[in-house]
């Protein structure tokens, strides 16, 4: 069983406590007493929980994007999907297997800091992938693409799912009120019919929503997941994210696919953050960021008494960052991919610099690999250059995936 302290580093546990102290890791969980190896961070460091992504298709990160002519904008996903469909980008994505997708899908989320994903696909379609990542997909939830006449009818129907989820506590998570048809604007109404508006809901995009749609949202203790980047891509809007703030509604972010959204979850926290700015004037907090995409992302999940905070007896899901600015959440918030030095998923070293190989023994172990990114030796679980290599190989052309920071050795 590992054990270790991480000491000398500014720790941020939650959105409201900051510390220059030390964290320690026994096994999986965090422990209140310093044990084991002691790694100096030489107050260079920002210690942060690890990120949680609400919103993903793991079968879907590819680029280019796809969306509408310029110009023009969706009213509603499903010319999307078709658009999708017959492009260059999915034919040229078919060269790969979905066990590929998924892995990439998962380096996408690593290297931005992210060890816990939803895949929005039902549960029968990716329970034998999700437990096999270098990272962590959540596998209990229930699942509806939306709630039209035209969705995708994943899962088992709507209100199964809903069921299913209330009754083992797990989120219930659908798209909703993601365009502008009447359908799509009655989302959240036919959910109220049904009795299905509760706070096991996490509700993807919701930039249909009225006022009255939103404090409904905010009674029942529901979440949404914001995918800013993805909506304005699409759609030219997004959800009226200030008044979901003001209700007191549980905002989480999404990146959704690279085939909408952004490449990672840090672009997808920048990109927020300036069209918040753009779109009221104002700045968004920091804190207020890094709550939703870390205890907030973990309550919409049911997984907060593990996740989302570094508090001792919680799973040992940390993100060790440079330290660029005097406060730690702007300096979470301003963090790009080169700015990570050390990732962990339940106690277990997934992704750092060399200079923290002593964690796991001093070598780089079975299982692990060596690739560098801006000028820096990392050892990363898995191997992600041969994966890239090899898909290249599929593609037939030196295919680029901003979302992989490296270029990988041939």
């Amino acid at each position: 069983m590992a054990e270790y302290t991480l000491s000398n580093g500014i720790i941020v546990s939650s959105s409201k406590k900051v510390s220059d102290s030390f964290i320690s890791i026994e096994g999986e969980k965090l422990i209140a007493k310093k044990k084991g190896i002691v790694v100096d961070l030489h107050e260079a460091s920002v210690v942060y929980p690890a990120l949680i992504n609400t919103h993903d298709h793991m079968r879907g990160n590819y680029l280019p994007r796809v969306g509408p002519k310029p110009g023009n904008f969706y009213l509603n996903w499903l010319p999307w999907d078709n658009d999708l469909k017959a492009s260059d980008t999915y034919m040229e994505r078919s060269n790969l297997s979905i066990e590929d997708m998924y892995t990439f899908s998962s380096y996408k989320n690593l290297f931005s800091g992210v060890t816990t994903v939803n895949d929005h696909f039902p549960r029968a379609w990716n329970k034998d992938i999700l437990p096999k990542l270098p990272i962590r997909a959540i596998t209990n939830y229930g699942l509806a693409h939306e709630v039209s006449s035209y969705d995708l009818k994943w899962g088992d129907g709507v209100e199964i799912e809903h069921k299913r989820a209330v009754k083992n506590k797990w989120p219930f998570i659908t798209h909703l009120a993601e365009g502008f048809d009447e359908e799509a604007m009655n989302g959240i109404e036919k959910l109220e019919k049904m009795g299905i508006l509760d706070k096991y809901c996490l509700f993807v995009h919701c930039i249909a929503f009225s006022d009255e749609d939103i404090q409904n949202t905010a009674k029942a203790g529901a979440s949404i997941s914001w995918c800013a980047a993805s909506n304005m891509f699409m759609f030219n809007t997004t959800c009226k994210i200030r008044k979901f703030l003001e209700a007191g509604v549980n905002v989480t972010i999404g990146t959704d696919s690279t085939h909408t959204g952004s490449f990672n979850l840090f672009e997808e926290i920048h990109y927020d953050r300036d069209l918040y700015r753009k779109l009221y004037g104002e700045d968004i907090p920091a804190t207020t960021i890094f709550k939703m995409v870390t205890e907030n992302a973990a309550k919409a999940f049911w997984l907060q008494k593990d996740l989302g905070t570094l508090e001792s007896g919680k799973l040992a899901d940390i993100l060790v960052l440079k330290a660029k600015y005097s406060d730690p959440f702007e300096n979470f918030a301003s963090a790009d991919m080169k700015d990570i030095e050390l990732l962990i998923m339940a106690g277990k070293p997934i992704f750092g610099e060399m200079r923290f190989i002593d964690i796991l023994d001093g070598t780089v172990p079975e299982g692990y690999s060596q690739i560098n990114i801006d000028g820096r030796s990392m050892f990363v679980i898995g191997d992600p250059a041969k994966l890239y290599i090899e898909a290249r190989r599929k593609i037939g052309f030196k295919k680029v995936l901003d979302f992989l920071p490296f270029e990988p050795e041939e």
